[in-house]
């Protein structure tokens, strides 16, 4: 392509800006003291910390257990203290999501989520991985890697398989979980790493039991199916094959140069802070069960799709097409009425309506629509990204929004499909499916000297989950276990 003067100009000017950038956008990094180049101050990273909190907040939910967030918060202010950034108004959270995961975004707001406190089995792994997350802040990757996507013109997507198209569509992209899906490199990762060493060491915690978790980690990644609410421990958080041995050869050094012998493990203390903990996905809230999702709570029930992706947060439930070509979203509508719900949505979106008429589904009240989203190509015509159904339902006093959206060449494919299921929509009534109660984590005291998979044939564990119940406990199935052993399993009261 041959470039005109107007666009010369403006290129030129474009490089000398990204040059200005790298020139004078630089600033010391706190842990190394080397110059950084980003093009975010702090303030700015404290900010975009504040926008992004609530956001993932309402994703995912506060898990409602006060004497874990108050020992997360304690724990984590006492490892921020001796940090590079002590200063910083720090921010310490449990969500309540079965993933294991653990996240930091900038500004000082760590996440933990009740999945990863669920395999954490001592008070050192669950110190070592703070203080890892806690690293992340305080050499400013989130930081470091959204200069680099400001540098790179890389926009920032989710990471699932759905089109771009159909995430802004289903909202999924806000600037809160945008931080998420930042990849932090292996160099920070290793950094991360060796801050994770340096921060749990300081407060006397023995960092080696933090490379015993990444086995976990790694064992529980080889065995994992289905999608994912968070993006993946392991994925956002890439694992080099030797990161075992070089986080215990930290710890270890750390101890000999500190002339450290008798460090913190604290088992048992930890094993019984987390006893009652809800293990895997909770049904209350919402679940799936031979392709009809349930939600216990609020009554109500709808097919979905076989064999699509399935995602359930507090706000939203996602389906996407296994390739990614459509999704079918469930959230709460805005409005007194279908209709009213109806016109809010199709201005929020910026829609262009085909097809409204009232209906009713399953004896509800109900307003549906066919519409399509129009994007203005490089040539400055509007051209369709989208088609959509969205179906807007009246239920005990809310709205229900149901859409299923696909590209416009595919959505002759799924028009019917999106029908179906926005239609089977109805009150749930069955009290097998009302009254279903989450798997929770119990402390069995191990009575004899036995093998783990002994154990979990004595405890009645179907043995499809031997394998699941030995990476919960950190051990493997053949292990010994001595009498006045705690372990964990799951069970339902």
């Amino acid at each position: 392509m041959k470039l005109s003067l107007p666009g010369k100009a403006f290129l030129y000017s474009f490089v000398s800006l990204i040059i200005f950038f790298i020139l004078y956008g630089c600033s010391r990094n706190p842990v190394t003291g080397k110059k950084q180049v980003t093009l975010i101050s702090e303030r700015q990273e404290i900010a975009m910390g504040q926008e992004a909190d609530p956001q993932i907040v309402a994703e995912f939910g506060l898990y409602p257990d006060s004497a874990l967030q108050k020992f997360i918060r304690e724990k984590g202010m006492q490892m921020a203290a001796i940090s590079h950034r002590p200063n910083l108004n720090w921010t310490f959270r449990i969500l309540d999501s079965d993933v294991i995961n653990a996240f930091a975004v900038p500004g000082g707001y760590i996440y933990f989520t009740r999945g990863i406190l669920a395999h954490l089995n001592n008070e050192a792994q669950f110190a070592g991985v703070l203080g890892h997350e806690i690293g992340h802040v305080t050499a400013r990757h989130s930081v470091e890697q959204q200069t680099k996507q400001i540098l790179g013109q890389v926009g920032l997507i989710a990471a699932v398989v759905i089109k771009p198209e159909l995430i802004n569509f289903a909202d999924v992209a806000g600037t809160g979980l945008q931080l998420l899906m930042l990849k932090n490199s292996r160099e920070a990762e290793k950094e991360s790493d060796l801050l994770g060493v340096e921060y749990s060491s300081k407060v006397g915690y023995d960092a080696r039991e933090m490379a015993k978790f990444f086995q976990t980690l790694e064992r529980e990644m080889n065995v994992k199916t289905g999608g994912q609410r968070l993006p993946d421990f392991l994925s956002t958080h890439p694992n080099p094959g030797d990161r075992f041995v070089r986080v215990t050869r930290l710890a270890t050094e750390w101890q000999k140069n500190n002339n450290k012998t008798d460090m913190i493990i604290n088992r048992n203390a930890y094993l019984q802070k987390i006893q009652g903990i809800v293990y895997g996905e909770d049904p209350r809230q919402g679940y799936r069960l031979n392709n009809v999702f349930y939600h216990p709570e609020l009554k109500f029930q709808f097919n979905t799709p076989v064999n699509w992706q399935y995602q359930n947060s507090p706000s939203r439930v996602v389906l996407a097409e296994p390739q990614g070509k459509a999704i079918l979203l469930l959230t709460l509508g805005q409005g007194r009425t279908p209709r009213e719900a109806a016109q809010v949505f199709v201005q929020n979106a910026k829609l262009q309506v085909t097809e409204a008429r009232d209906v009713t589904v399953n004896g509800l009240p109900a307003f549906a629509i066919i519409a399509y989203q129009v994007q203005q190509n490089q040539s400055g015509q509007a051209v369709p990204t989208l088609q959509a159904v969205v179906y807007f339902i009246q239920y005990n006093n809310l709205i229900y929004q149901l859409a299923g959206a696909s590209s416009p060449n595919d959505f002759s494919q799924y028009a019917y499909l999106f029908q179906q299921h926005c239609q089977s929509f109805r009150e749930l009534t069955d009290p097998q499916r009302i009254n279903v109660k989450p798997e929770r984590i119990t402390l069995v005291n191990n009575d004899k000297r036995q093998t783990l998979r002994e154990l979990l044939q004595q405890k009645g564990i179907p043995q499809a989950r031997f394998e699941e119940m030995a990476i919960l406990n950190g051990m493997m199935q053949q292990d010994i276990i001595e009498p006045g052993t705690l372990i964990k399993l799951p069970a339902r009261y």
